[in-house]
């Protein structure tokens, strides 16, 4: 009585095979580029990943040394190189700035520590200069924060669009087939219909992931660039206070 009943369960990995197997050159192609972004998007997943959260330590660690020091260039002046965290990154280059503009002697005697900043002070111009520079470089880290973004989403996009793409292929493909046969018998129909529709399952397969990721990544992006623009205002502040005292 129970065999009556019973069916052996059909296992999903076993029925996207099949339906792989069963499809069209067109359906096989797609789910073959389906696969190649997969791989694409955890190689940039992965990778992205590992450098978003180097560059929050890096930027953590920065900001502790930073605000340990006794005034905006004190970190500069003891030649702390910093090119991993992307504020060590907008900080160095405009203290480099800054430091160019001041003239030769007020140059000396600040980096030597001999005079305080009040005496090598920048016009309102040079200040302008100098945040010009700021700005600058923190796009450019924003940019670096965004790298890899835009590839993701495609993906996420574009899955689910070529699964689409596929389905739609193989069901004209299995209404043609029937229009030449003369039948509209179920069984001869449906696993041509059910092979059509593998693209679409890897598509979604592919995209959902992604998306997790992406939506992921994208706030730490976020956070990211809102804690740069933060730093590029508070320094600049500084700077302003510490250093502007002359008008040409």
């Amino acid at each position: 009585m129970l065999n009556l009943f019973f069916e052996p369960p059909v296992f999903p990995m076993a029925s996207l095979l099949g339906g792989f197997i069963e499809s069209s050159l067109v359906g096989k192609s797609i789910v073959f580029i389906q696969l190649g972004s997969s791989i694409i998007a955890a190689a940039v997943i992965i990778g992205k990943s590992k450098e978003l959260n180097s560059i929050t330590r890096n930027s953590r660690r920065f900001m502790r040394e930073f605000l340990a020091g006794r005034d905006v260039l004190d970190y500069y002046l003891r030649r702390q190189k910093d090119v991993k965290s992307s504020l060590g990154l907008i900080y160095q280059s405009t203290c480099e700035r800054m430091v160019k503009l001041l003239d030769p002697e007020s140059r000396r005697s600040v980096i030597g520590r001999q005079a305080s900043n009040e005496s090598a002070a920048l016009s309102s111009r040079e200040i302008e200069l100098v945040r010009g520079t700021c700005e600058h470089n923190l796009h450019e880290q924003e940019i670096r924060v965004e790298y890899g973004m835009g590839l993701l989403a495609t993906v996420v996009t574009a899955s689910p669009m070529l699964g689409l793409l596929g389905t739609v292929w193989g069901v004209m493909d299995a209404f043609s087939t029937m229009g030449d046969k003369g039948t509209v018998l179920l069984s001869e129909i449906a696993p041509a219909i059910s092979s059509a529709l593998i693209t679409t399952v890897v598509g979604l397969l592919v995209a959902i992931p992604c998306a997790i990721f992406y939506n992921n990544l994208a706030g730490k992006g976020r956070k990211l660039s809102n804690d740069m623009e933060g730093f590029a205002d508070e320094l600049m502040g500084r700077i302003a206070c510490e250093f502007q005292g002359r008008e040409l």
